[in-house]
């Protein structure tokens, strides 16, 4: 939805990415979050959760190696204290927004995964569901980020109602409430979804499947540029820069021959 390239280099040629200090952040700050709930609900406090900060730094440096690259100019180790801190700050801002004393989660990093009656088969990975007594449904995420401003809201909201339809898919249950918690900002947007909204976000991907499935078979994936592209690493195969992609590695259909095949496929009508 961002930028067919950007996929094409990601998911089709697997270009190396460097990771980046914002997202690095988010990974560590993440997975402070999920293990607080660890403790018994009394001694879930923004204390406890900062003293957590160095384990899992250092759990997540075992287990991506490549994340020591970005301090490694950083003999003096001001810039990773600055991080760091940085990450307490987030860490202790959640407490202003949630009483994780008064929250037990049902479930926390959730894989699920669904099959749509298209064969499409969806897949994530949600950051915490809660189950109220009455049987209600909370799904929760966590954002290390600004909170968009509300033109762009449904945007944020798209990957939370693909969450809400993979649950409702797997367990014929509507989630109640969907949850953003913006740390960076320290707000939170939530939306209360319908089976209405669910089945618009599940067209939608069928389209966007429909789309990736053409644009694998003709090779044609087109850059979509945006104020993002300031961070993108692959401005050096992007012809937006004046670079040129890999050569694609996967049997290219001719345009004609493509839409012969649709045709055959969908029927007279």
């Amino acid at each position: 939805m961002q930028c067919p390239l950007l996929y094409r280099f990601r998911v089709i040629d697997r270009l190396p990415e460097r990771p980046s200090e914002a997202a690095t952040r988010g990974t560590l700050v993440h997975a402070v979050l999920e293990r607080l709930f660890d403790d018994p609900a009394a001694e879930r406090t923004a204390p406890r959760a900062k003293s957590l900060i160095p384990g899992q730094w250092d759990r997540l440096r075992e287990s991506r190696p490549e994340v020591v690259e970005l301090f490694a100019d950083d003999p003096d180790g001001q810039r990773l204290a600055g991080w760091l801190a940085e990450a307490e700050r987030l860490v202790e801002r959640w407490f202003g927004l949630e009483d994780p004393t008064r929250l037990e989660p049902a479930e926390r990093e959730l894989f699920v995964e669904a099959e749509l009656e298209s064969g499409l088969t969806l897949r994530g990975i949600i950051d915490r569901v809660d189950v109220a007594p009455t049987g209600e449904v909370r799904i929760v995420d966590y954002k290390t980020g600004k909170a968009p401003r509300p033109e762009y809201a449904e945007g944020a909201l798209f990957q939370m109602k693909f969450y809400a339809l993979v649950v409702w898919r797997l367990k014929r249950v509507v989630p109640r409430r969907l949850q953003l918690v913006y740390l960076g900002s320290g707000e939170v947007l939530t939306y209360d979804p319908v089976l209405a909204d669910l089945e618009r976000v599940e067209r939608k991907l069928l389209a966007l499947w429909e789309a990736i499935r053409r644009a694998t078979e003709t090779g044609e994936w087109r850059p979509r540029p945006t104020k993002l592209c300031g961070w993108c690493d692959h401005r050096a195969h992007c012809p937006e820069f004046g670079g040129t992609p890999p050569p694609y590695p996967l049997p290219v259909l001719r345009a004609d021959a493509a839409g012969e095949g649709e045709q055959g496929r969908m029927g007279p009508d």
